[in-house]
């Protein structure tokens, strides 16, 4: 089978970094690669040729041409035309498919005959705005499957990507998509507002098309996630010793959309392992630390999130031994990706693009492509072995903990495999305790605490705390008023003095 031929035109010093890593994209891709050939003007041979006739030549020979058009015209010929707007008319006569990419600035910004172009193919062709270099990636990945599609090359995409047909808007959850925006705002600078309509927000995702939803947005904001795919589930287990034997401490199954789900299995890790809580002398908070550092624990997760095969009846499985910590994804390393490569910084081949760009922007993913190495480096950096990484039937991450026997030497508050330190009670409730300074509202005592899901907080943490007389209300009139607020109780501050000693 012939490949598809991609002009990849710009203008060349405002794009370069972003035309190179199109180009290594594109031929590296295990899917993608099968069928497209790009193309750099760059990358023609030297040769006594006129450089406006090379590259118009290879516009001829193209059958497809990508436009990225951002803030500059470039040079103009003697008529007062730049060599991407002959490229763009060219494509037009000759009926090249004509994917066109525009970057997200003011049109204060732009030269005035840059903006007149994007005028012209905005009026011509479907187009997308990009703000990064992720969101250019991804919308020219999901523009590329489409195309294939359309031609019948591939009769079915990625998981992702794949259109979900039983599925409706009406199945999506509007307050997670507006969190979401709100979250994407402030981690990385999201485009649009969250008053916006929940089909430009889609839109501008690449998860809603004229055919419906894709899976990516059922995984992403479905109300009802499981309905559609059983087995898109987090499954979190606790054993007492080394070894996979019942019975069982804890075992729990995480449903809901994939943000609920790392949430819930990252707090389900951090309520069972070991932390410490420092002093107040460098800040007004308590420093708490846990014994295999937060980051870690969070990359592990998502990444089986984002990378696993959704087309398997497996789960992700997440098991937390008296020695480590093991999260199994069902699925495998790109074909060019070794666990050598794996471990240093190297290009982002996500399974599911559509499902990695929003975990990015919510900032569940720090930096594509370095989410392994800075795992490792954090592990590191806290006194742990280096994790390991395994592929068999399932890709597995393998983070180590630090020594049982040292716990109480280091002043740590244990974990629930450690032991007590003040009699039954339970290990959730000290650390409210150990934490909890005069007055706080409960999301307070959860940001020391690091937990993001709110329910898993507030059931695992607040509710036993209260029950059992060590934390009170300052409102219990009225429990659910925004203005409560919560504080130790006589028996809480001798528990809390009791936990202190300890430490010392």
């Amino acid at each position: 089978m012939n490949k598809l031929k991609i002009f990849v035109s710009s203008v060349q010093s405002e794009f370069a970094e972003e035309r190179q890593m199109l180009y290594d994209y594109l031929t590296t891709d295990a899917l993608l690669g099968r069928f497209f050939e790009p193309f750099l003007f760059e990358n023609l041979p030297a040769t006594d040729r006129d450089a406006s006739t090379a590259y118009l030549e290879q516009v001829r020979q193209a059958d497809v041409y990508l436009g990225i058009f951002g803030k500059k015209y470039g040079y103009e010929n003697n008529d007062g035309i730049s060599p991407t707007e002959l490229e763009y008319h060219l494509a037009s006569s000759e009926h090249k498919t004509r994917l066109i990419f525009i970057s997200h600035v003011a049109d204060s910004e732009r030269h005035p005959k840059e903006t007149l172009l994007i005028k012209k193919a905005e009026d011509a062709v479907v187009r997308k705005k990009f703000s990064s270099t992720v969101e250019l990636k991804t919308a020219i990945y999901a523009s590329l499957i489409n195309l294939l599609g359309e031609k019948e090359l591939i009769r079915s995409g990625p998981f992702d990507a794949s259109m979900c047909k039983s599925a409706t808007v009406a199945d999506l959850d509007t307050e997670r998509i507006t969190w979401f925006v709100k979250e994407a705002q402030a981690k990385r600078g999201f485009p649009l507002s969250s008053t916006a309509t929940m089909e430009s927000i889609l839109t501008h995702l690449n998860l809603l098309r004229d055919n419906g939803l894709a899976n990516a947005a059922i995984l992403l904001f479905s109300k009802k996630l499981q309905q559609f795919f059983i087995t898109a589930e987090i499954r979190c287990a606790l054993f007492h010793g080394n070894e996979i034997m019942k019975p069982i401490p804890a075992y729990q199954v995480y449903k809901g959309d994939i943000f609920e789900q790392v949430n819930q299995a990252v707090d389900f890790v951090l309520s069972r392992i070991n932390l410490s809580v420092g002093d107040r002398s460098a800040s007004i908070d308590v420093p708490v630390t846990y014994e295999i550092p937060r980051s870690a624990v969070t990359e592990a997760i998502v990444n089986a999130v984002a990378h696993r095969d959704y087309n398997s009846t497996g789960s992700v499985q997440v098991m937390l031994f008296r020695n480590r910590l093991e999260i199994w994804n069902p699925g495998h390393l790109p074909f060019n990706l070794t666990i050598s490569k794996l471990k240093q910084p190297h290009p982002s081949y996500p399974a599911n693009p559509l499902i990695a760009e929003p975990l990015y922007l919510a900032g569940y993913i720090e930096r594509m492509g370095t989410g392994i190495p800075d795992m490792i480096q954090s592990c590191l950096a806290a006194g742990l072995k280096e994790p390991d990484l395994v592929q068999e039937e399932s890709f597995k991450v393998i983070l180590w903990r630090k020594q049982q026997a040292t716990d109480q030497a280091t002043g740590e508050v244990g974990g629930e495999v450690a032991g007590e330190v003040a009699g039954e009670v339970a290990e959730t409730v000290k650390r409210v305790v150990f934490v909890l300074k005069g007055s706080m509202k409960r999301a307070e005592i959860q940001e020391l605490l690091q937990l993001k899901h709110d329910d898993f907080f507030r059931v695992s943490y607040m509710l036993p705390a209260i029950a059992s007389n060590f934390v009170e209300m300052t409102l219990p009139e009225s429990p659910n008023s925004p203005k409560q607020k919560y504080r130790l109780t006589s028996k809480g501050i001798a528990l809390q003095q009791q936990l202190k000693k300890q430490k010392k």
